[in-house]
């Protein structure tokens, strides 16, 4: 099957605002509109993403205004406004071909993977960026976001990835908008394979998402591609807000060796993980964690997946700045130096 990357914003188009997940803030999406357009994209807010709503539209109406966004000539680009744990329910009700037939450049990720992942199964390549927290957090935008952001939204692939010079693990205050902390950023570290052909760079297409998406994906079975499809593809995977234990990820990828699938992915990417959340069951060590999910996601690599290539600590998913991931977008990962391109669908 083809993929299809859909056509950058045009000059009068405007980006549609949805909320597929959960309801949105009056104050926040108007911080987020203007931002969008100080990027040079003008928006327009769908109904599912009124303020007026108190509680998520049904799943039916959320996916009949993902659907009505595609088909509106006057959209070029659908971007979700947050994430949260229902959108697996809108899957049943949204209507394939109609998106098929109007490719549209959606954006979103954590809980809106699902409607990636669907994407992804109908051949449309889509990009990882909210609203909330992406575009909304600190004083302004940071610098790092927008370029790549205004990449997504106008250009014709992501190209190549830069590692951000600076990162932070703090929560983004909205009530006092205090400066957060941030940190050096360091390179992303890479992995190559007991029996990888050599250091050479590995190029596939791209799928995954959120760590707690793709394990739903699994185990209601009902929007997994067909596993061919997945051969020489390149696993993308971040862990989100809520810190899974890294022997839960690599149970997961345990049983996605088990089930012949790990074995079809060239390369892996991991996203930097955060650490710390308002409220988890379990203290991580944030000097340790990221070194332990490298851990168990090369134990289980080696065991499946001996001739793949992997690269950690990228800047996409729930980390702040983050790359908007092109999922079904084609990516180049060089173990070398742990450069990472992507290029259309």
């Amino acid at each position: 099957m083809s993929f299809t990357t859909p056509p950058p914003l045009g000059d009068e188009q405007v980006v549609a605002i949805v909320a597929p997940s959960r309801p949105t803030d009056e104050t926040k999406l108007q911080i987020g509109r203007d931002r969008l357009a100080a990027l040079g994209a003008e928006t327009r807010v769908f109904p599912t993403a009124t303020p007026d709503n108190d509680e998520p539209a049904s799943p039916a109406a959320r996916a009949a205004d993902i659907e009505d966004a595609f088909a509106d000539p006057e959209v070029g680009a659908v971007m979700a406004y947050t994430g949260g744990d229902d959108q697996l329910r809108i899957l049943r009700h949204l209507d394939g071909d109609i998106l098929a037939a109007n490719p549209t450049r959606f954006f979103g990720y954590s809980d809106n993977d699902n409607l990636r992942l669907f994407l992804w199964n109908h051949g449309i390549v889509s990009f990882g960026a909210c609203i909330h927290p992406d575009v909304i957090c600190d004083g302004e935008l940071h610098s790092y976001t927008a370029r790549y952001l205004q990449r997504a939204l106008f250009e014709e692939s992501l190209g190549p990835v830069e590692p951000a010079p600076e990162w932070t693990d703090d929560w983004f205050d909205f009530e006092t908008r205090d400066p957060r902390e941030w940190r050096d950023n360091p390179a992303p570290e890479t992995w190559v394979g007991p029996e990888a052909g050599g250091d050479e760079p590995v190029s596939g297409r791209v799928w995954g998402g959120t760590f707690a998406i793709i394990k739903w994906h699994l185990q209601t079975d009902r929007y997994l591609p067909n596993p061919e499809r997945l051969d020489g593809s390149i696993l993308a995977l971040e862990t989100s807000e809520d810190v899974p234990p890294p022997r839960e990820v690599g149970y997961t990828l345990r049983a996605m060796g088990e089930r012949g699938l790990l074995e079809r992915f060239d390369g892996v990417i991991l996203g930097r993980p955060r650490t710390n959340a308002p409220t988890l069951e379990w203290d991580p060590n944030p000097e340790t964690y990221p070194d332990e999910l490298k851990s168990v996601v090369t134990r289980e690599l080696e065991r499946y997946a001996p001739d793949a290539v992997a690269g950690f600590g990228y800047d996409f998913g729930h980390t702040e700045p983050s790359f908007p991931l092109p999922l079904g977008a084609v990516a180049t990962l060089d173990p070398a130096d742990g450069a990472l391109r992507f290029g259309r669908g």
